[in-house]
């Protein structure tokens, strides 16, 4: 009788403590894994080719395997990013291969129009070292978030296009594409022929 007298009273506050009404259950947000950055530091691309620039030194740069490719086109591989800056180059032989290269630019960037929310074309102009071109901004779940070409207008022509190697979601990648974009920028600023 002693133990039931202690018991039943325990019991029941246990009880009573437990419908302390319903659970705020909610969905966790989707989480990502954390990016380190590293430090912003340059080194001169001087492999060869008819140009020179600055790239960053994470970056590490690898001839283009394609069955098609041709001398002086060249991969920059972002292995901590999971992407990569395709370089291609091709030497102007005629006003109307120069026309061609600029259309295929154009057409190639615009080609993404499917996924891209919005595309914008900035122009490129370096007079003092016969750099011009057009740098395209492209938003959205494209599969390239920057592309541009680089020209003399005479003889030499450069395209770039970067992708990621994953499925493009904007809302995953935007951190590491502003700050790829950064690198895309210093190696235009510091792009010149030879």
């Amino acid at each position: 009788m002693k133990l039931t007298s202690y018991v039943l009273p325990f019991a029941a506050a246990l009880l009573l403590s437990a419908c302390g009404g319903e659970p705020d259950y909610s969905p966790k947000p989707r989480g990502f894994f954390r990016i380190y950055y590293p430090k912003k530091d340059y080194i001169a691309y001087e492999q060869g080719c008819p140009f020179t620039f600055q790239y960053p030194k994470y970056g590490q740069i690898e001839p283009n395997k394609a069955k098609d490719a041709k001398p002086c086109w060249q991969n920059i591989q972002f292995k901590d990013f999971n992407a990569t800056l395709h370089l291609s180059y091709e030497p102007i032989k005629s006003k109307q291969e120069f026309n061609e290269l600029v259309e295929d630019a154009h057409k190639l960037s615009f080609k993404h129009t499917v996924k891209a929310t919005s595309i914008d074309e900035a122009r490129i102009a370096y007079p003092d070292r016969k750099v011009y071109g057009i740098y395209y901004t492209i938003d959205g779940n494209a599969a390239s978030s920057a592309q541009f070409f680089l020209t003399d207008s005479t003889k030499h022509y450069l395209r770039g296009a970067l992708y990621f190697n994953s499925e493009p979601r904007l809302d995953s990648i935007q951190p590491v594409l502003t700050f790829l974009k950064k690198d895309v920028d210093v190696m235009i600023r510091s792009f010149k022929w030879k």
